[in-house]
């Protein structure tokens, strides 16, 4: 489950973490409740399930509280990829002097978790090479602090990077959080380190462990992480074949990021909302969609993927095959709107393959 900023940030905020102060607008909120309690220069940001927020225009800076309600009703109806925000986050506009990246999360190749930086952070953050990893187990929030004062090089932040540490491991252990990531982690100019920008993904297995109230429901799909950072996202129907999918890109050279079984009966909306998550992946080159169709039929899958196509900024190139249920009629969809299809997987898991080395 991928909250929310605002979310990722309360969950922050109860573990102790510095957060920006805020307050959020909702439609039915008045000018006046908003400027009780902040007041300008002061950031807006849409609040949406996705990446590429500033790129697309859901960030702005408010300098000049005349410009607020204009700004506010630019970005309440501003989609972005296909998403519309039902609330904005309002924070106070900080004085940033440096701007550094911070995550924790599950590694599930290792079993472990990991503490990943960079001293390059911000918007442009998935353009960094290098990042900087260190296992969790086995250290205590003192060594892991004082390790990354060292790498950021910031000494006289050493006691409050290993308090931020210690905070981090406890939000992520206490909220069962696949991954939280801090981007940036301000270093304001009076010296203090703030989680300017956040992201948790819960885990939906853990849901019956907690009574969670977030605008995103935990997914139908059986959707899990195998790689943050992989170069290929897998979309399968059946807990078998998604398996074969996942092992087959692995044998063809592929860095899967996920494991996908989207079930049986799954609509074209439910499947649209599978693209949408992917698209939280920082590195994906390809997708690789693989259905022999039962309950499932294919044109629910085509509609999908034209929704997709059509509606999501920057989705990486899709190499689909299609089989079952239906699968001329969504033949004939995909080709109505110039979507190519394939065979087999294997024609598939080679021209990603091609896709990616060009």
């Amino acid at each position: 489950m991928n909250l929310l900023e605002h979310e990722s940030k309360a969950l922050l905020a109860a573990s102790g973490v510095p957060v920006p102060v805020a307050a959020l607008i909702h439609r039915s909120k008045t000018l006046a409740a908003l400027m009780a309690n902040l007041s300008t220069p002061l950031v807006l940001k849409s609040q949406v399930a996705t990446g590429g927020r500033g790129k697309a225009g859901g960030i702005k800076v408010v300098e000049a509280a005349a410009d607020l309600q204009a700004t506010i009703d630019q970005l309440i109806a501003l989609p972005i990829k296909g998403l519309l925000p039902s609330t904005l986050l309002a924070e106070e506009k900080l004085a940033i002097t440096r701007e550094l990246y911070l995550s924790l999360l599950v590694d599930r190749s290792l079993g472990a978790v990991k503490l990943m930086a960079h001293s390059n952070g911000g918007v442009e953050v998935e353009d960094n090479h290098d990042f900087k990893e260190w296992p969790v187990d086995g250290k205590s929030a003192e060594e892991l602090g004082q390790a990354l004062a060292d790498y950021y090089g910031l000494p006289q932040q050493t006691f409050a990077l290993q308090d931020l540490v210690e905070n981090l491991l406890t939000c992520l252990y206490t909220n069962d959080a696949l991954m939280i990531e801090i981007n940036p982690l301000a270093l304001t100019a009076g010296d203090t380190l703030v989680a300017a920008d956040a992201k948790i993904i819960l885990d939906d297995a853990a849901t019956f462990r907690h009574d969670w109230q977030f605008e995103q429901a935990p997914a139908e799909a059986n959707f899990v992480t195998i790689n943050q950072q992989g170069n290929t996202a897998t979309i399968a129907n059946g807990a078998g074949l998604a398996m074969a999918t996942v092992d087959a890109a692995v044998d063809a050279g592929l860095e899967p990021a996920n494991f996908l079984d989207i079930g049986g009966g799954a609509s074209a909306d439910q499947l649209f909302s599978v693209f949408q998550r992917i698209m939280e992946y920082p590195s994906i080159q390809v997708i690789i969609i693989n259905i022999f169709a039962g309950i499932t039929r294919s044109d629910e899958v085509a509609k999908a993927i034209i929704a997709a196509r059509d509606k999501i900024d920057g989705l990486p190139p899709l190499f689909i095959r299609l089989a079952g249920t239906s699968d001329v009629k969504a033949t004939e969809l995909l080709a109505e709107a110039n979507i190519a299809t394939l065979p087999d997987l294997e024609s598939c898991l080679n021209a990603a393959k091609r896709a990616i080395d060009a």
